[in-house]
């Protein structure tokens, strides 16, 4: 009598294993999630009513009410100078997208760069940790006085900011690649540059959304500092307008334009990392 030996079911994806996992489970995240959120909102209101002090802590109401202002036009006055608040978002976001694209590309080029030149990790990573340490206003000076006050020294903000995080991670997973594999595909013939595009980047897939995510997170810090001069339309410039006849209420706005905004773009980076990269968390 011979028996059949069944090989072992491969470990199930992040996706695969949150299908799985039971409806009481993710109710019960809900639920937890939904009453934090009432829990905030009712600190925010208490405290708002007894501070009594609207420019110091806006009521949930007068944000809500600069949320509808913002968004339509009364009385002959459009949104927030002359922009409704979908457009100043839009046009951060846009921002955002193509100073993260070219921070990202530069990153990605510069950190392979790093980790598979040894001269050139050691000559250029002290500059790319230097530039990493600055913070972004401390630069932005220097890009109006080269480019002006339109979008050229903001797209270069903010692409200077999105680069760093994309090069470190990019050349420590490089420069980290399993050794076993990298003359593996050396002993199969694969060149130089066939076995960092096959073997190396695959590898390192993890670490550089990792760092992309990062990057991105790095532009919408900085998209404040970047609209700080000349920044209307853009949200940014929305919140230092607002911050200049203190209406804190639109600023309060403009973080949570902000802040939601970047939630949704991170989800998406999260569905495209495990779209991506279907192998990370697995045993």
């Amino acid at each position: 009598m011979t028996t059949t030996t069944l090989a072992p079911a491969p470990p199930a994806s992040p996706v695969e294993r949150a299908a799985l996992a039971p409806a009481g489970g993710l109710r019960r995240r809900l639920t937890l999630r939904l009453l934090a959120l009432v829990a905030l909102y009712l600190l925010w209101e208490v405290t708002a009513r007894v501070m009594n002090n609207p420019t110091f802590i806006p009521s949930p109401g007068a944000v809500w009410d600069q949320l509808i202002t913002t968004s339509t036009t009364h009385d002959g006055v459009r949104g927030y100078s002359g922009h409704l608040l979908i457009e100043h978002l839009g046009v951060s976001l846009r921002r955002i997208v193509i100073g993260s694209a070219i921070g990202v590309a530069g990153g990605l080029l510069i950190g392979v760069l790093l980790g598979t030149v040894g001269w050139l990790r050691v000559v250029a990573e002290p500059v790319v940790t230097f530039v990493r340490a600055l913070p972004p206003l401390a630069y932005f000076s220097l890009f109006i006085i080269w480019f002006g006050i339109d979008e050229t020294p903001k797209l270069w903000l903010l692409s200077i900011a999105a680069l760093p995080p994309v090069a470190v991670a990019t050349a420590a997973a490089v420069h980290g690649a399993p050794t076993g594999l990298v003359e593996a595909a050396r002993a199969l013939g694969a060149g130089r540059w066939q076995t960092i595009r096959d073997v190396v980047l695959p590898n390192a897939l993890p670490e550089i959304m990792t760092g992309i995510r990062l990057a991105v997170g790095v532009a919408y810090s900085s998209v404040v500092a970047a609209e700080t001069i000349n920044g209307v339309p853009g949200i940014g410039g929305m919140i230092r307008d607002a911050q200049r006849y203190s209406q804190t209420d639109v600023v309060v706005l403009g973080l949570f334009a902000i802040g939601l905004s970047g939630l949704l773009i991170d989800a998406l980076l999260r569905i495209s990392e495990e779209r991506l990269i279907p192998w990370r968390g697995r045993a």
